[in-house]
């Protein structure tokens, strides 16, 4: 059985599936920083439907809220207000666009250089590594509900035949959702009181950002963070699905896919979104990278940024029963990180790129940031620049024998 060749129903079961590892976060970061998060499901949604159609359907990814904009939304509502943060969105938007441009017309064979594979391995390890404290936090708020939904999950990929082993997700927040309801640590005030059907907030309420120049370029220099970012998921989106989606179709069609997304949040009051490496995760261990898959994850989460008591039953669900899960979302893309090295041949042993590697690794583990003024860089941006820097200037070992 080719798992990316199943009928229509047991695809959308697997689309679902993928909603529930973006749920949380996605939702999370627009309460942290005071927008609806019904708005930012609705504009993660819309927003991945608008990247498939910008890509020709090719690359099986979900966009959702960045936590990348998290510090910078925070001080740009501060001094400019929320309505001036959101122009800053647009800002975001603008450099993606110009960095579609430029790759349109110049290609992507400076990308080689720019990123060996000892840089596209490293980052894909922090893609996953970096999202390890927030599944800890999760799962230690009761490791025995995060344990029950790790060792479900992790049972079904072990010993689950024919379709099951397409759902150790949504098994195991089943399993972990029963635990919690037998130990009485499930919390139905919020289902009881949502509507059956509503709008997103935003939506109802329909308002434009104020125009403004200083949160846009404010915000333009994360942006380029984004975009370095951007760039890793992408290749670590190509090794899970076996396919170069920086050639086919192309790195400039993402970039514009993720940039009118962005922009999609600036006019609705959404935050600005990000390839999510959860589902990627999830793709990886259930081998299911239809594109087609994604879009119905995308259309569930808009039919759930409508639906107030599906949106009450998921927030419902305890954080450990998900945190548990993430353990092993997260571990495996480091392990495709990992894969990616062994694949392309990586040599460790050299000088060169064992210095790579571990300054990478420990600038974007240890929670290295670059702070100038207003500007911050910091996490896999950070990391992924450094590892560019020493890339251009540590001399290759085989070029530096034969001078």
């Amino acid at each position: 059985m080719h798992v990316n060749n199943l009928n229509i129903f047991k695809q959308t079961v697997v689309g679902i599936q993928f909603l529930f590892v973006a749920f949380g976060a996605t939702v999370l970061m627009p309460l942290l920083v005071g927008l609806d998060p019904a708005t930012a499901l609705f504009s993660a949604g819309v927003g991945t439907l608008i990247f498939h159609a910008v890509t020709k359907g090719k690359v099986p990814v979900f966009l959702g809220s960045s936590f990348a904009y998290l510090a910078p939304i925070i001080l740009a509502t501060e001094q400019w207000g929320l309505q001036g943060a959101l122009s800053g969105f647009a800002g975001v938007a603008s450099v993606y666009f110009v960095a579609s441009l430029i790759i349109k017309f110049k290609g992507t064979n400076w990308l080689n250089r720019l990123f060996p594979p000892v840089i596209v391995g490293t980052v894909i390890i922090l893609i996953g590594l970096s999202l390890a404290s927030s599944a800890v936090d999760m799962a230690k708020q009761n490791w025995f509900l995060a344990f029950i939904s790790l060792a479900t999950a992790s049972a079904v990929m072990f010993f689950a035949k024919g379709q099951l082993r397409l759902l150790p997700i949504i098994l195991a927040v089943a399993v972990g959702y029963i635990a919690a309801l037998i130990m009485g640590l499930v919390d139905y005030s919020a289902l009881a009181t949502a509507p059956w059907f509503t709008l997103p907030k935003n939506i109802q309420h329909f308002q434009l950002p104020q125009l403004s120049w200083q949160p846009f370029i404010f915000m333009m220099p994360i942006a380029l963070a984004s975009i370095v970012e951007h760039i890793g998921d992408i290749y670590v989106v190509g090794e899970v699905a076996g396919k170069d989606f920086i050639k086919n179709p192309g790195l400039h069609r993402t970039l514009l896919g993720d940039g009118l997304a962005c922009l999609l949040g600036s006019i609705i009051s959404g935050p600005p979104v990000t390839t999510y490496s959860e589902v990627t995760g999830a793709m990886q261990i259930t081998k299911m990278t239809n594109p087609f898959v994604l879009r119905i994850t995308a259309v569930t989460a808009i039919v759930f940024s409508m639906t107030g008591k599906l949106n009450a039953f998921l927030s419902s669900i305890p954080k450990a029963v998900l945190g548990g899960i993430m353990l092993l979302l997260f571990g495996t893309i480091a392990t495709v990180g990992i894969q990616s090295m062994i694949k392309n041949k990586v040599d460790l042993s050299e000088s060169k790129n064992i210095i790579i590697c571990a300054v990478m690794l420990t600038t974007g583990v240890g929670g290295a940031a670059l702070n100038m003024g207003t500007f911050s860089l910091s996490g896999i941006g950070l990391s992924a620049i450094i590892g560019i820097v020493l890339n251009l200037l540590l001399p290759d070992k085989k070029q530096s024998q034969k001078e």
